[in-house]
């Protein structure tokens, strides 16, 4: 990096503090603090969410995919796509609730100030996992983007990470929500250019390295990296990885995303709660997911050209996850005007618009629905702010030491979204039905953190379990062979995995041999080259997997050739032993007869969702059932709120609020099934012409990242 890019840098930080500093000034008590006196409109509703929403992981977690599987590694980010269109309906519930942190609403629906404490553990953890798999995106970014994995014998992540961190506390601590927001302002105009500054200088950098400047221009890029690169890597729902992300796994991924997503705990705040009124809160969580879903078109086709362009790097052979700082070095490092700097401090935006908001939410349920509600409710509005500010540091320290100590992007952020598991059914339910109570929920919780993460691990400490024949059953090893014409990828692939693999050899890297694998195959442009690609082979019970005990052998089942494929299936036998955890809930489909051997690794992944998603909602159901209802009374005042249209003017809301409460039947001729325990309204037209509106606008971003990566198709 250049002294342009470290100016860069500096500015983008003290940029950051300033505006914390002055934030800071504004904040008079809680509402403030948390929530920036709910008075932000479109525009910062609209930054906040896109911020919030926004991970570093993501560019990084997309670049790595779509290296690796082509145009289709985009769905790891665009799982959220079609989430996006039901936020025009929740943003609507998170105004209405009125309350300042999500815990708050667990201890007004179902009467227990122990469960908005559950729930702000629950958070602490949450959050840890989630911010540490950024803070780790960024590690990976940093270290080839300055080309430095230590300083003065350090891990360069062992000194960003802490850096970071601080400054995130600084701002966020000084100035609450609306420090947040207005950095996120800022930071946001940074994500967009971290998704599109890439693009047209790395299409400039094909046509310098492999065509004519004097005669072609930067759309000539798109021609270049169709001729280098296999049109097998320009499908959205197929890819050379064999289908790491076939249509029922996105599918899978939405709904566990859209069950999961409303109860992360800032979605209160960004999801419509600090908007002024409805229309900001719908307007700005829609507008602002759909931001950053047209920013994952730009992170797919930045690794699609990248791919083009560095497939020949040695350093992205062994590892993916370099994608993005490899691709802004070697492309923008060159032209030495601080854009290397610049696309630090994009992704730097990225996680640090996430950071604050989380961390604001974090000290928001401690002081709360911990502070306050079992150590000095009585407290003023001064000593509740300054809790909050010395709390909320637990948060970013706890998710540096995770992310300093474990270093699994993925791995980080796939507990992250499967933590929401534990109360989403009760929110879900909570929200529509009135026979939904306390002590059902704690039971919901109970089941589902015993069975989905506890029993799990415990099963897995029994050797016997291990190595019993009936649960270590694999897939069958499925080897595909497709003949077809060698691009220049190809070639430049074989030569970066032989250089890797002479470097990992020379350092006598036994770990790092084995992350390069099998030699791709010796590959000559415009001749006929056989790309191998293996799955299966995969432990249908254990996380891990399974392995042979003593030398594997195998058995075919089954090979055949049709047109340019060659599929041969094999089988293991003879002793197998698991590791990781025990898949416990995979038990089900066993006694239910079903024969996976044929399933792929991603259908095994989609079949964790029925389970994920069924039983927790039947388990609270039933035990709502008999169990005893919370009181009518309470029940009554919290839907006639939900009900209640927020106002503008305070004031004036509070008055309306006012006439629900002594009235709390005066919606009634709106619900869709009076009479019962359901609370389904009829909707209004702006109801359902705005989420139409959203599902068309889901098609139209597939429509354009088909259509840009299709530009200079033969």
């Amino acid at each position: 990096m250049s002294a342009a890019d470290y100016i860069v840098l500096f500015v983008y930080f003290f940029g950051m503090i300033a505006i914390g500093i002055w934030a800071m000034k504004r904040v008079k008590g809680q509402e403030d603090y948390f929530m920036g006196g709910r008075g932000f409109g479109k525009l910062l509703q609209t930054f906040a969410a896109f911020g919030a929403g926004t991970g570093a992981h993501e560019p990084v977690t997309v670049g790595r995919t779509c290296w690796t599987s082509g145009l289709s590694g985009a769905w790891s980010a665009l799982m959220w796509l079609f989430v996006t269109p039901i936020y025009w309906i929740t943003a609507v519930w998170y105004r209405r609730m009125r309350h300042l942190t999500l815990g708050d609403w667990f201890v007004e629906r179902y009467e227990s100030k122990a469960l908005g404490a559950a729930y702000s553990v629950f958070a602490i953890i949450f959050y840890m996992y989630y911010l540490s798999a950024m803070f780790t995106a960024i590690a990976s970014f940093a270290a080839p983007l300055m080309g430095v994995d230590h300083i003065a014998g350090i891990e360069l992540k062992n000194i960003l990470i802490p850096g970071i961190a601080v400054i995130v506390i600084v701002y966020g601590v000084l100035g609450g929500l609306t420090a947040a927001y207005w950095t996120d302002l800022a930071q946001g105009i940074f994500i967009i250019l971290l998704s599109v500054l890439l693009i047209p200088y790395g299409l400039w950098a094909l046509v310098k390295e492999f065509g004519d400047p004097a005669t072609m221009s930067v759309l000539d890029g798109f021609k270049i990296m169709h001729t280098r690169v296999s049109e097998d890597h320009f499908g959205l729902f197929t890819g050379p990885s064999a289908g790491e992300f076939p249509p029922q796994y996105i599918i899978s991924l939405t709904l566990l995303a859209l069950i999961g997503i409303v109860v992360q705990p800032h979605f209160i705040a960004t999801g419509g709660g600090s908007a002024k009124t409805e229309d900001e809160a719908r307007i700005g969580l829609v507008v602002g997911n759909f931001l950053k879903r047209l920013c994952t078109v730009g992170w797919a086709l930045t690794a699609l050209i990248a791919l083009a362009l560095l497939a020949g790097n040695a350093s992205l052979a062994a590892n993916p996850d370099h994608v993005w700082g490899v691709a802004a070095r070697e492309i923008l490092g060159p032209l030495n005007l601080g854009l290397v700097g610049l696309m630090l401090a994009c992704l730097l935006a990225a996680m640090m618009s996430s950071a604050d908001t989380y961390m604001i939410v974090t000290s928001g349920l401690i002081t709360r629905n911990v502070y306050a509600a079992y150590i000095n409710r009585d407290a003023p509005e001064k000593t509740y702010v300054a809790v909050a500010r010395m709390t909320g540091l637990i948060i970013i320290v706890g998710a540096s030491v995770v992310a300093m100590t474990i270093g699994d992007v993925f791995g980080q952020f796939k507990l992250a979204v499967e933590l929401p598991i534990l109360f989403a059914a009760p929110f879900w339910i909570g929200m529509y039905w009135r026979r939904a109570n306390r002590t059902a929920v704690w039971i919901t919780i109970a089941f589902s953190l015993f069975f989905f993460f506890l029993l799990p691990g415990i099963l897995s400490s029994i050797s016997s379990l291990k190595k019993s024949p009936g649960l270590t059953q694999t897939t069958d090893l499925v080897t595909r062979t497709i003949t077809r014409t060698a691009t220049a990828a190809d070639v430049a692939k074989h030569e970066a995995w032989i250089e890797a693999t002479s470097q990992a050899r020379a350092a006598n890297d036994e770990a790092l041999l084995k992350k390069l694998g099998s030699e791709p195959p010796r590959a000559t442009v415009g001749e006929p080259v056989k790309i191998v690609l293996k799955s299966g082979g995969t432990g249908i019970f254990w996380s891990g997997g399974v392995s042979p005990v003593g030398t594997p052998v195998l058995e075919t089942i089954e090979e055949k050739t049709v047109g340019n494929t060659t599929t041969l299936v094999q089988r293991y036998t003879g002793p197998m032993e698991g590791s990781g955890t025990f898949k416990v809930d995979f038990l089900i489909y066993r006694l239910m007869g079903m024969d996976l051997s044929r399933a792929s690794k991603a259908t095994l992944e989609t079949l964790r969702l029925p389970s994920r998603l069924v039983l927790p909602f039947i388990v609270l159901i039933v035990a709502s059932l008999f169990t005893k209802r919370n009181s009518e009374k309470a029940l009554d005042l919290y839907y006639a709120k939900m009900k209640t249209e927020v106002l503008a003017d305070p004031e004036k809301d509070r008055a309306e609020l006012e006439k629900s409460y002594a009235n709390p039947t005066r919606f009634d001729d709106r619900r869709l099934l009076p009479d019962t325990d359901w609370e389904f309204m009829k909707p209004k037209p702006k109801d359902i012409i705005g989420f139409l509106a959203s599902v068309g606008i889901c098609f139209l971003v597939i429509g354009l990242l088909i259509w840009l990566a299709g530009i200079g198709a033969s």
